[in-house]
């Protein structure tokens, strides 16, 4: 009898540590620039706290920490890895590039640090999704060529889920972006997270095994 109780009460402390595990809240990190950080926006209504309030929506315990930086490059994002990506997160989203192109940098130099920072997440086993950027049409069409074919080869060369272009439904509409072309409004962040929502979603599951 004794025996039975003392293996109840194993079991119980087995299914409450179980129970915490699952309870945890998950931290899904967005490592990006100033699409990310939020330029121009009010509080609140960044990317990150917009695509928590939907993941929270859709009954996710999440806490989505805001890791961009304004005019941040890939060379910045790689730079700042360490510290901007905690040792306890559970998922990442990458959003960098779109600096690079606007500077025209090298595609080649872009792939290599995306690249980098992709090493250093899967040496974390930290499930990561790949937010892609487009080249303004105004850099040529062999530049655009290059650039957009980034974010494709290394979703398939590290085997990460892409989400193909991070400002889908929003680039180009003037309805939907600041005076300066670039940032979107709160409405348009609101349209990339309902975009992307289904690739986050599709994240957490991964992060939640």
């Amino acid at each position: 009898m004794r025996r039975l109780v003392q293996a109840l009460a194993f079991v119980a402390v087995l299914a409450t540590a179980s129970h915490a595990a699952a309870a945890r809240t998950l931290r899904l990190v967005a490592l990006g620039d100033s699409l990310t950080a939020g330029l121009g926006l009010a509080p609140g209504k960044a990317f990150p706290d917009r695509l928590e309030a939907a993941l929270r929506a859709k009954g996710w315990d999440v806490k989505v920490i805001n890791a961009g930086v304004s005019g941040d490059t890939a060379a910045d994002g790689l730079a700042r890895y360490e510290w901007a990506v905690p040792p306890d997160g559970d998922a990442l989203i990458i959003e960098l590039g779109a600096n690079d192109m606007l500077r025209g940098l090298k595609p080649e130099a872009t792939k290599a640090t995306l690249a980098a920072i992709l090493d250093k997440a899967r040496a974390a086993h930290l499930p990561t999704l790949l937010a892609g950027m487009r080249a303004a049409p105004n850099l040529g069409p062999e530049y655009a060529s290059q650039f957009s074919a980034i974010y494709p080869a290394l979703a398939k060369a590290y085997d990460v889920p892409l989400y193909p272009f991070f400002l889908d439904g929003v680039a180009g509409d003037p309805k939907l972006n600041q005076p300066d072309g670039l940032h979107p409004t709160a409405d348009g962040v609101e349209v990339i997270v309902q975009k992307i929502l289904p690739s986050v979603e599709a994240l957490m599951k991964q992060a939640n095994r």
